[in-house]
């Protein structure tokens, strides 16, 4: 009887051109995460961003209708603020603490003035109400948005631009939230 199998003498593995394959496809793959993670990185900053603003608008309309006292956020370069109305736009260098709690006693030495600096390199453009120009926050200049005890606010648009992305946010004059947003993150 004969044998139809063939027995070799060679070894089991992988070859070289087997192994090159393998490796540069994991390189591409995972070139392609790194690419995607910072990608992401500039989307989920300026949706946090976004997210915060969002949150100090509506206590900043909250704040406003309990005290009955107008409160506002401020946008400064590289900060956000929340506070009473009377206290916007002081220079804090010149005024001291003492002055600000002249200027609206209740609010002072509680948490009410809330901050939130921005990430190194964002710049934050408000555009106002039936208008189409964008307004920077360039040094010593800023932004108020007031916040009405009736529990109004000015409708408002705000543009955060980080490195090469942006996003465009516009709020609701009777709630403070968002309205409408786009976004392109590069």
């Amino acid at each position: 009887m004969i044998s139809a199998a063939r027995t070799t003498d060679r070894s089991s593995g992988f070859t070289l051109i087997e192994l090159v394959l393998v490796l540069s496809i994991a390189a591409v793959m995972l070139a392609g995460a790194v690419g995607l993670m910072l990608y992401s990185s500039d989307e989920r900053t300026l949706r946090k961003t976004s997210g915060e603003i969002e949150m100090m608008a509506k206590q900043a309309r909250t704040m406003a209708i309990l005290h009955q006292t107008p409160y506002a956020l401020e946008f400064r370069e590289g900060i956000v603020r929340l506070m009473p109305f009377a206290q916007a736009g002081l220079d804090e260098t010149k005024i001291s603490r003492n002055r600000l709690a002249e200027v609206n006693p209740e609010s002072a030495g509680t948490t009410e003035n809330r901050e939130f600096p921005l990430e190194e390199g964002m710049a934050v453009l408000v555009r106002r109400w039936n208008s189409e120009d964008w307004h920077t926050t360039l040094k010593n200049t800023f932004h108020v948005w007031r916040f009405d005890p009736d529990g109004l606010c000015e409708p408002i648009s705000v543009r955060l631009n980080y490195g090469k992305s942006w996003q465009e946010i516009t709020f609701h004059p009777l709630t403070g939230a968002i309205n409408d947003t786009q976004l392109e993150a590069r």
